[in-house]
């Protein structure tokens, strides 16, 4: 019987391929089907070994063991992704991730994994109104995320783990798996190292907090799609039956706006055909203006167009009409000379009026109001 970090690390891998292809294929489906067998078979062995106990601490669970608290997460993840046609398939597919999610988050508040004040971030996370703050709580996370990546992928490098190459980064279910304890005796080999066992026991905690927040959004997204889905109004039983149905209402309405109706139609309205076979008219009807139609034309043409007003003259023309209404000074000479002349008059006289009052505040400061009336003193 294979082991149950065997059938986990085959569910992750088939999880994470699946991840990078178009949820609607054929093989990105049956990648799908083969990891949620495992992983349910994976939760079976980890329920019938007990790993977890809700009176257990986290410093009693093992450092091998720590590493299937992921097993709620990767089960919702892997419903999330299955391919569900009707609405119905997809509520089913929706409950299940939602319930699986929550198991998870409900296990890393047990265990005291995460702290309350980052319990109480994420949850108010989505709740931020501050776009400024909102965004710098996302730098923080996405910071974050980053040094626990980093931290994950040294760890599965010590422990000689296969991961994707360089071009293409690791998903969350590759790093995952490079937790799991490798086969063979590469295992022995690092249960006797124990910085290597601390090592991996950081990274693990490390990235289930991560796992937490991830799994925190997650919940959001589905509580949205849910109240979706409950409120979409139901699709018609037979689309054979809605597109005849809608082939009618098409015709009907259609018949409201044509000239000339078919005569089995007209007939039965009581009116008969509108023009005989030479085309004179045997009923009165409406002709539309002859500027309807353009009228039509020109809101058409109206419809892509730009938001903003544009010029109605070129700057050559502006300037003209500015020089014909005398605001534009033209020639040099006797006139160029007074303007001058009458601008050095007006910054002399400026000048004049700015050393008055200059000289009043300066007398005004040594000489205070009422300092030399003597005759009233004692």
């Amino acid at each position: 019987m294979e082991s149950p970090s065997t059938v986990f690390r085959r569910a992750l891998l088939n999880v994470s391929k699946a991840s990078n292809l178009p949820t609607i294929k054929d093989e990105t489906q049956e990648l799908i089907h083969i990891a949620r067998t495992d992983c349910r078979n994976t939760h079976a062995r980890v329920a019938d070994l007990v790993l977890f106990s809700p009176n257990e601490t986290l410093d009693d669970i093992s450092t091998q063991d720590l590493v299937y608290l992921f097993v709620p997460y990767v089960s919702a993840e892997i419903e999330a992704r299955a391919r569900a046609t009707e609405r119905d398939e997809r509520l089913v597919c929706l409950r299940e991730s939602e319930k699986g999610f929550t198991k998870f988050v409900s296990d890393i508040e047990l265990y005291q994994i995460v702290s309350k004040s980052e319990r109480e971030l994420y949850e108010k996370n989505s709740s931020i109104a501050n776009p400024a703050l909102r965004r710098e709580t996302k730098i923080k996370q996405y910071q974050t995320e980053k040094e626990i990546r980093g931290r994950i992928e040294a760890v599965a490098k010590r422990h000689r783990v296969p991961l994707p190459p360089a071009e293409t980064s690791p998903t969350d279910f590759d790093l995952i798996a490079a937790l799991l304890p490798p086969p063979g005796p590469a295992a022995a080999s690092l249960s006797d190292d124990g910085d290597s066992e601390d090592e991996q026991r950081t990274a693990t905690l490390l990235l289930l907090r991560l796992a937490y927040l991830q799994a925190q959004a997650q919940l959001a997204n589905i509580t949205q799609e849910l109240e979706l889905l409950r409120t979409a109004s139901p699709l018609p039983p037979d689309r054979s039956e809605s597109s005849d149905r809608a082939r009618s209402s098409s015709e009907a309405d259609r018949s409201l706006w044509t000239l000339d109706a078919p005569l089995a139609r007209s007939v039965a309205a009581g009116g008969g055909p509108l023009l005989d076979s030479a085309g004179k008219p045997l009923q009165p009807f409406t002709i539309l203006p002859s500027g309807a139609g353009g009228d039509r034309a020109r809101l058409r043409e109206q419809v892509f167009q730009p938001g903003y007003r544009l010029p109605t003259m070129s700057i050559d023309e502006y300037l003209e009409i500015e020089r014909q209404r005398g605001n534009i000074l033209t020639g040099g000479g006797s006139s160029l000379m007074l303007n001058r002349m009458g601008r050095q008059f007006g910054d002399a006289k400026s000048e004049e009026k700015r050393r008055k009052d200059e000289e009043w505040a300066r007398f005004t400061d040594a000489n205070p109001r009422g300092a030399g009336n003597t005759m009233n003193r004692g």
